[in-house]
């Protein structure tokens, strides 16, 4: 069975409660973690969010996963909130699908990526 993108896509945001920038300001705020996924080209380019970490899409499962070796120190545990930033909200959704998958049941991904960020006037550098 093929699907395309825009079903995955689909399926994917289906088990997302996927925010917007307020709210993940407030999640960032309140110590979750904001994961800016978009290439260093491209942040370099618009612009990042202070206290995002960064972690290319590539690399975000192994760094990610609390079960992993590779994982980074900023990771706590299963439980933790955790929402994907791409340019606009769109190879988030897939990330955090992905995410839950691995068991991060509270990853989900900022609409419109950094993009929705910045246009909210949220700080940039």
């Amino acid at each position: 069975m093929t699907h395309t993108v825009d079903q995955l896509l689909d399926q994917a945001r289906s088990r997302l409660r996927r925010v917007g920038p307020e709210e993940a300001a407030v999640v960032l705020e309140e110590g979750g973690l904001l994961v800016d996924i978009r290439p260093a080209a491209l942040r370099q380019v618009q612009g990042e969010v202070p206290g995002a970490l960064i972690v290319e899409r590539t690399v975000l499962e192994w760094r990610l996963d609390p079960a992993s070796p590779h994982r980074l120190a900023e990771v706590r545990g299963y439980d933790q909130p955790i929402v994907i930033v791409c340019s606009e909200g769109y190879s988030s959704s897939l990330a955090a699908a992905v995410l839950q998958d691995l068991g991060l049941h509270r990853a989900t991904d900022l609409i419109g990526g950094f993009k929705a960020w910045a246009q909210a006037g949220l700080p940039i550098s």
